[in-house]
């Protein structure tokens, strides 16, 4: 049997990450959860298989940070990676921008989120 795939979640929403952790864990991944993108880069040793990343949330001053900013430092330090952009944010100019800079998926932040979120890692671990 093959190593579990390991996925970050990095969103400063609690309740978000507990049930984006869970259903993750509950489909067979090892799952690391995050609140700040700058706890995410200091683990990128690890090498996750995907990341997670809220597009838009607080650092640990209680700043407001823009998910690119986390993401540029990511594509920084692992050039080949998988991520996944999650917000409420539903701006197509969003969308077609991080599509652009290479992010894999952009998942609105609404009732389908999981089931989305799911078929999204799938997809995102087959490339």
């Amino acid at each position: 049997m093959g190593t579990k795939k390991l996925i970050f979640i990095v969103d400063d929403d609690p309740v978000i990450n507990l049930l984006v952790t869970r259903r993750l864990t509950s489909e067979g991944y090892q799952v690391k959860s995050f609140r700040y993108g700058e706890d995410c880069l200091k683990e990128l040793d690890s090498c996750p298989d995907l990341i997670i990343l809220d597009y838009y949330f607080t650092n640990g001053d209680n700043e407001f940070m823009n998910g690119m900013e986390i993401y540029k430092k990511i594509t920084e330090l692992m050039p080949r990676n998988h991520v996944i952009m999650l917000s409420g944010q539903e701006k197509g100019e969003i969308v077609l921008d991080l599509a652009r800079k290479g992010i894999d998926d952009y998942i609105i932040k609404d009732h389908n989120l999981i089931d989305n979120l799911i078929l999204s890692v799938r997809a995102s671990l087959k490339r």
